[in-house]
């Protein structure tokens, strides 16, 4: 009988794109790189990627220094905004700032993400089936990855605004039977050197 299995999912924002976002930058093909040397040792099956050409271009570069693992195209990890809250659902104190956020979207936009949002969580998240594990990495945008991660903490779902990833940076939970999601590593640079850290966000935000 087929039994269940732990999922170890890894996610990473592609690299710094070029300014008109058509294909990365010097930088980002540096952090795509490697990203690639840091997931060599990673048993990963898979390789899932947004259709953007940013994220595609970071799954080839990964792909390129591990050993025949298959790259998938996804739109359920593709840029979109997951989750559009109520005023009801917020802290009062950041009500408008989020809301006025929102606002710079357009309608079609607020409209066709949140269910690619559920869809990406019947897909990605939970145990497998089986009685192996499964590692699988998925290079994705900021607000996936954050939605994502916001899920695996039982946030509530406006949450996922304000975890900010870093390009190239990897996160890793694991998701095993009978047991809460675990987030293993977050956010992590440490296979860049200080210069390609944090690109993209203001001062305040580089740690």
């Amino acid at each position: 009988m087929t039994g269940t299995a732990a999922r170890y999912l890894y996610l990473a924002r592609h690299g710094e794109a070029s300014p008109d976002q058509s294909e990365l930058s010097a930088a980002g093909l540096r952090q795509a790189a490697l990203l690639g040397e840091r997931l060599r040792s990673a048993p990963l099956t898979a390789i899932h990627h947004s259709p953007l050409a940013r994220a595609a271009q970071t799954a080839r570069l990964v792909r390129g220094q591990l050993d025949g693992v298959p790259l998938e195209e996804s739109e359920l990890v593709g840029d979109y905004i997951p989750y559009v809250p109520d005023r009801d659902e917020l802290p009062p104190e950041l009500a408008g700032s989020t809301l006025d956020f929102l606002a710079l979207f357009s309608p079609e936009e607020l409209e066709s993400g949140p269910p690619l949002a559920q869809r990406a969580l019947a897909e990605f998240t939970g145990p497998v089936d089986g009685d192996e594990p499964r590692h699988e990495l998925v290079v994705t945008h900021n607000f996936v990855v954050a939605w994502l991660i916001r899920d695996a903490l039982d946030a509530p779902k406006w949450r996922w605004m304000a975890l900010n990833h870093a390009n190239a940076a990897l996160t890793v939970i694991r998701y095993a039977p009978g047991r809460a999601a675990s987030m293993l590593v977050y956010n992590d640079l440490g296979h860049l050197p200080p210069e390609l850290r944090w690109t993209g966000f203001p001062p305040e935000l580089r740690v």
